[in-house]
């Protein structure tokens, strides 16, 4: 059985922080007019075991262009970036890259008793392709295929992989 999205506002978080909204850099990442993708890495979130949704656009300076939830493009692309609410994160070449870029460029905190919105005095769940995760979840590095659960608030069985898609125009 599937496990829930949670419904209320702090599990729909927006896609853009406001240094994205602006196509400023966040840290060493620029926003560029071509950023091809590398490789993909699948996100998921829980918290007190809801799903919380990994949004379209995350690293995609507005105005967006989608073809219904899909983003399709926008002024311009950070080298981490998202273009379905389906927590696949897309990858362009960026040295040594970790979630915690991931979060900077959406503008969501991350730390060993963080995700978001969501505290709690018991540290992060983090699992890479079904196993355990013993350090800072900032620090996980995004490789090819990778499959990246993290929870708090409660324990959801992670999955170990990730079916991607063909790559979409």
């Amino acid at each position: 059985m599937p496990t829930p999205i949670g419904v209320t506002p702090e599990y729909r978080l927006p896609a853009a922080s406001p240094a994205v909204r602006a196509a400023k850099p966040v840290g060493a990442l620029a926003c560029a007019s071509t950023s091809p993708r590398r490789f993909r890495v699948h996100l998921e979130l829980f918290a007190r075991k809801l799903v919380l949704l990994v949004p379209a656009g995350i690293g995609v300076a507005p105005p967006l262009r989608r073809d219904h939830a899909r983003v399709t493009g926008g002024r311009c692309l950070y080298p981490l970036r998202t273009r379905e609410p389906t927590g696949v994160i897309e990858v362009a070449a960026v040295a040594d890259p970790r979630l915690g870029d991931l979060f900077r460029v959406w503008g969501q905190q991350l730390s060993p008793n963080r995700i978001a919105g969501f505290r709690s005095s018991h540290a992060v769940l983090a699992f890479v392709n079904g196993k355990r995760y013993a350090g800072d979840p900032r620090s996980i590095p995004l490789r090819r295929h990778d499959e990246i659960v993290l929870e708090i608030g409660g324990y959801v069985p992670p999955h170990s992989s990730y079916l991607f898609p063909k790559v979409a125009p």
